[in-house]
């Protein structure tokens, strides 16, 4: 299943983007380096990312984030 499958950072950030509300902002590489920094605890040894345990957090996480990081 795609959602439970692990995922690099950058096919992460590809899967995100690709099926996003177009209201919703899109991430990029940088904001989801700094998402891992601050919710290291929802990344095991190897840092994968996986839709199911982390896309919900990122559309959370991220608006309030984008202009912050002045992405």
């Amino acid at each position: 299943m795609r959602c439970e499958k692990s995922l690099s950072l950058s096919e992460f950030l590809r899967c995100y983007n690709e099926d996003l509300p177009t209201q919703f902002p899109q991430a990029s590489a940088p904001l989801l380096r700094q998402f891992r920094k601050d919710h290291n605890a929802l990344f095991r040894a190897d840092n994968a990312w996986s839709l199911d345990q982390h896309r919900k957090k990122v559309m959370d996480w991220l608006p309030a984030h984008i202009k912050t990081l002045g992405q």
